[in-house]
């Protein structure tokens, strides 16, 4: 009963890179491990690999002969690779029972609407395979609230395509604040929690305040599926690359099926998930990310969206109960401090 990995992810996510990264570290913890490239138009990889589409269909012939562009083409490639299985069936023969990654093209297309690739995982399901997708998405789409959002719906409409074990992971963590600051603490975006406080941003901006029913119905649709949840990678720490392996091996039943030349029993392999590797998100928020305040945006969210309701005051200084209480004390009297009224605020 083998075990795989399908990398999937828009361009640019580091598929390729991850791949190189995951048959270092599988093979050093003595995971025999082979990767199969299914990108036809990634002629040029890191890794040893002994499959490739290029020896059946490659993209450059593809939009040489049937005059179509790249994104067609690619489409195009998967289409006759899942018309011609027999062929990867029988590469994937020689492998036996070794750990398979396969690096797969990026155009979203085909994890979204179109079912050549859901066609490829089912035939490779019949084989036998234990399939867990892993879908790659670059972090740094957290410092804008549109990316972002557009991202949860890219995953979200993913694994509802593929139905398959899920493991969405937010690739080059520690590159996330190069393109800006995160509104938000980490784990707001890991967990994809409460998204009106996204709503909040997006309706800074004038123009997509212009769809504040469509963002909000869209941040709806995301919860109500509750699906969607993120884990963090940085390929170059050991930590951060054990722990996605401990997710995806939980995703697929590797945890409770899989055997590796060091171990003695299954039982050996379950209690990896106890391991002294543990990263949590707040680690990576402080080892990755600068950010003295990570709720500063949230004070500043339920003093100017939410709805004025009774007298609940947000006061950063409250910080101890006596402190709490002088501050409801003050609201309940309408003042502050300075003499000026106060609006209060409560959660909704």
């Amino acid at each position: 009963m083998p075990f795989a990995q399908v990398v999937i992810g828009p361009p640019g996510s580091g598929k390729t890179t991850y791949c190189n990264g995951m048959y270092q570290f599988l093979n050093g913890m003595e995971r025999k491990t082979t990767i199969v490239n299914l990108d036809p138009a990634n002629e040029v990889v890191p890794y040893p690999t002994d499959i490739s589409i290029l020896e059946l269909i490659s993209l450059e012939d593809t939009m040489e002969n049937l005059q179509l562009g790249p994104n067609g083409g690619i489409i195009y490639c998967m289409e006759y690779l899942a018309d011609n299985m027999e062929w990867l069936e029988e590469k994937l023969k020689a492998c036996g029972d070794d750990y398979i990654v396969f690096d797969c093209p990026g155009q979203v297309e085909l994890y979204t609407h179109n079912d050549a690739m859901k066609r490829i995982l089912n035939r490779l399901e019949k084989l036998g395979y234990r399939l867990c997708c892993v879908h790659l998405v670059d972090s740094h789409y957290c410092t804008d609230a549109a990316k972002y959002i557009s991202v949860l719906l890219l995953s979200l409409k993913t694994m509802l395509q593929l139905e398959l074990p899920h493991v969405n992971v937010l690739s080059k963590v520690d590159l996330i604040e190069t393109y800006g600051r995160l509104p938000m603490s980490l784990d707001f975006y890991t967990n994809v929690a409460d998204l009106s406080y996204l709503q909040f941003h997006l309706n800074q901006d004038p123009f997509m305040k212009r769809f504040q029913q469509l963002n909000e119905a869209m941040c709806e649709l995301i919860e109500d599926f509750a699906l969607v949840g993120f884990e963090t990678l940085c390929i170059q720490d050991k930590e951060s690359v054990t722990k996605v392996v401990r997710a995806i091996d939980k995703a697929s039943g590797y945890v409770f099926g899989g055997l590796e030349e060091a171990n003695e029993s299954i039982f050996m392999t379950a209690m990896r998930a106890g391991s002294e590797w543990d990263s949590s998100v707040h680690d990576v928020q402080e080892r990755y990310i600068e950010n003295e305040d990570p709720n500063e945006d949230l004070y500043r969210f339920a003093r100017e969206y939410k709805m004025p309701k009774e007298d609940v005051e947000i006061e950063d200084g409250a910080t101890t109960a006596e402190e709490s209480k002088t501050v409801k004390r003050q609201s309940e009297e309408g003042e502050s401090q300075d003499g000026k009224k106060r609006v209060g605020f409560a959660d909704e």
